[in-house]
């Protein structure tokens, strides 16, 4: 029996790509690459995507139709390709980007989020190129604190991939789940989907070249930090927390939480959040509502650096509310801690490159 290209195309031609209902050979799937030396045929088929849920079935099904209409003894061989490029693998996804930063509280109402987006700000505003994510799948907060709620989200074709674009603002890049979603409604979505969304704000986004990624972490310790974890390869954490007990008590779990043998991220140092309440008025007082020094105590018991001490002023509220970063005025109180962090932060990255390994992805063992 002699093979030629028509036999291997009527086969073809009998099975249907299941996304719409058309034949190989009339959805234009068969690549121009087709082989034939004896009984031994090769060829591609091709698909949109590397995720596609009809791949193997469809390949499956070309293989079985030139077995059953042309011979069973043909050796056949099917490649597969894609029309966009694959997504990076873990630990690879921005090669661009030279320093992950995730800031991370043990619990909720610590101000985390505030810190993140004024460290990022601080940290533009010093010369650096920035971007940051907010990883706060389930509560969001990064795009009302950059006053960017209303803000469309757009992508572009870069190297073969869709992209998204981030927002920026303030010479940040800022991409946030809250872009996507609607702020008045709740998010609820299984850990699942939550980490494959984060995957794409990660990886199917055109940050490029950045100094600094700020990641705004979720409280606690969650299937959001391991997807952190297990794709990105960070730099270093800052835990931040206010200087009461039971906040300092999950804090520790947080620093456990990276310092676990498996994880092995190194602790960058502890931020102290409303660590006194001062009056606009009266610039020298200093009120220690939630405790003195509780952070300042952790730092030295964990043995890792304390950053930065934030006071409480009415106007680090208001500047959030307003999309207004403290950070964005240096010479207010709170401006200058957020600038005197960014440099500690700066200064403890550099330390920490200098003296410890790259960080690797956490592998999950199957």
């Amino acid at each position: 029996m002699q093979l030629y290209p028509k036999l291997i195309t009527d086969a073809l031609a009998t099975v249907r790509y299941p996304g719409n209902g058309k034949n190989l050979i009339e959805a234009e799937m068969l690549e121009d690459d087709l082989r034939i030396d004896g009984m031994k045929v090769s060829f591609s088929l091709i698909f949109e995507k590397s995720t596609d849920p009809f791949m193997k079935s469809v390949v499956k099904a070309a293989e079985t139709a030139i077995h059953t209409y042309i011979s069973k003894d043909v050796d056949v061989t099917i490649n597969t390709k894609t029309l966009q490029a694959q997504r990076p693998e873990p630990g690879k996804m921005l090669p661009q980007v030279k320093n992950v930063i995730a800031v991370s509280s043990g619990k909720g109402g610590v101000g985390k989020s505030t810190v993140s987006a004024n460290l990022a700000v601080a940290l533009a505003a010093q010369g650096y190129k920035v971007g940051i994510l907010d990883a706060d799948i389930f509560g969001p907060s990064v795009p009302k604190m950059f006053h960017l709620e209303a803000e469309q989200i757009y992508a572009w074709e870069k190297d073969g991939r869709q992209l998204l674009i981030p927002a920026e603002k303030y010479g940040v890049k800022i991409l946030s789940i809250g872009f996507f979603v609607n702020p008045d409604t709740a998010t609820l979505w299984r850990g699942g989907m939550a980490s494959n969304t984060l995957k794409q704000l990660i990886a199917d986004a055109d940050w490029g070249e950045l100094d600094y990624l700020v990641l705004d972490t979720p409280p606690g310790t969650s299937d959001i930090h391991l997807t952190l974890l297990q794709n990105l390869a960070i730099t270093g954490a800052v835990i931040v927390s206010t200087p009461q007990q039971v906040a300092l008590a999950d804090a520790r779990k947080g620093i456990d939480m990276y310092r676990n043998e498996k994880v092995n991220v190194p602790i960058l140092g502890l931020v102290e959040n409303m660590a006194w309440f001062t009056p606009a008025e009266l610039p020298e007082n200093r009120y220690y509502i939630f405790g003195r020094e509780g952070v300042s105590r952790l730092a030295e018991e964990m043995n890792t650096p304390l950053l930065a001490q934030i006071p409480i002023v009415q106007s680090i509220c208001e500047a959030g509310d307003n999309g207004e970063p403290a950070a964005v005025n240096a010479n207010t109180i709170t401006g200058l801690a957020f600038h005197n962090l960014a440099s500690a932060v700066v200064e403890a990255i550099d330390k920490r490159n200098a003296e410890l390994p790259a960080t690797t992805i956490v592998e999950m063992k199957k």
